[in-house]
């Protein structure tokens, strides 16, 4: 039988911050009916369904590219960098890797692309959870830093409270600057 590993990305939209990837591989006795694309889960429900992942999954791993990384080499490329170093940190070696949307990260194993399979791969809603998860985290425990901005309201997303607080103090060290404000 051959290993499943999922992975699924968050964080592509925002003005601020890192983007995110989870790798997960589940085992056979894993509930996947708890599981669900993470954009249709409610935050605590996510933190719980992550906290389970994280305990009982054969493996996962996360992988990040900052606002930094972002900028030098564009939105998609660092989302793909993500990816890789998520899947490429995991403790065993998948048989097969299931990435949620169009492109896929350069990696050594068998790789399929999938369109939404972040509502139909176990594996995949599992790494969508843990990713939304993980970067949700960074950018509240950003907020502690840097409390101008309300990161932990909207998670670096363009909304109108964000773009007025961007146009009002200018960008903080962890906006992407190559991503239009206004």
């Amino acid at each position: 039988m051959r290993t499943v590993c999922g992975v699924d990305e968050a964080g592509r939209g925002p003005l601020a911050g890192p983007v995110t990837a989870a790798a997960v591989i589940l085992p056979p006795s894993f509930p996947v009916e708890i599981l669900d694309d993470s954009k249709r889960l409610a935050p605590a429900m996510r933190r719980d369904r992550a906290a389970r992942i994280m305990a009982e999954a054969t493996a996962w791993a996360l992988g990040w590219a900052s606002h930094g990384e972002i900028d030098r080499m564009n939105i998609l490329a660092a989302t793909l960098l993500a990816m890789r170093r998520a899947v490429l940190a995991l403790p065993i070696l998948p048989g097969e890797v299931v990435v949620d949307g169009i492109h896929a990260p350069e990696l050594p194993f068998p790789l399929r692309c999938q369109v939404r399979a972040d509502a139909t791969v176990p594996e995949v809603m599992a790494a969508s959870i843990l990713a939304k998860t993980a970067r949700d985290a960074w950018m509240t425990d950003y907020a502690l830093i840097d409390a101008r901005y309300g990161f932990e309201r909207h998670m670096g997303y363009p909304t109108e409270e964000h773009r007025d607080c961007v146009r009002r103090f200018g960008p903080c060290p962890i906006h992407r600057v190559t991503f239009r404000v206004s």
